[in-house]
């Protein structure tokens, strides 16, 4: 959440005329629901259930790039999944950069609504805490504030050294 995912999905799809898909719009679309509305009507467990079933759906597209929501890794083995058939990134941010993009951000976020300032980065910090042992798992690891001048090319080529 706030890492960038999507932003810099969409830049490195571009960069090498790949599809781009975002999981969550793509969850909305099927359900003719916004995210926020599926959590609030149905819970998260019917919304992971959903993710899981989607990204896995996605095998139909061949060399694209996918932006998961944030807790899409630690649900129904996704994480797992995603390695055996395709290359994880993990955006890695410090708690005080992700609250800064998701301030600077109008993305309707369903487990952080209704938060003030310091409920937000106690609550960021204890996602990263339950969430890093599934990211850790990640084919690449890249720190969020080093990617304004990293390239797709870049990337890829640290993971053959990887």
């Amino acid at each position: 959440m706030g890492a960038g995912k999507s932003h810099w999905g969409k830049q490195w799809a571009a960069q090498q005329h790949l599809s781009f898909i975002d999981l969550d719009k793509a969850i909305e679309e099927k359900e003719k629901k916004s995210i926020a509305q599926i959590f609030e009507q149905k819970g998260e467990g019917y919304f992971r259930e959903k993710e899981a079933q989607m990204l896995r759906s996605m095998l139909m597209y061949d060399q694209c790039i996918i932006s998961c929501g944030g807790g899409a890794p630690c649900y129904h083995n996704n994480m797992e999944w995603i390695q055996e058939n395709g290359t994880s990134i993990y955006l890695k941010g410090k708690p005080t950069e992700l609250l800064e993009n998701i301030k600077n951000d109008d993305t309707a976020r369903p487990l952080i609504q209704d938060k003030n300032e310091a409920e937000l980065i106690y609550y960021i910090e204890k996602l990263m805490k339950e969430r890093e042992p599934f990211y850790e798992q990640a084919t690449l690891i890249l720190d969020i504030s080093e990617l304004d001048a990293m390239s797709f090319d870049t990337i890829m080529n640290k993971k053959q050294h990887a």
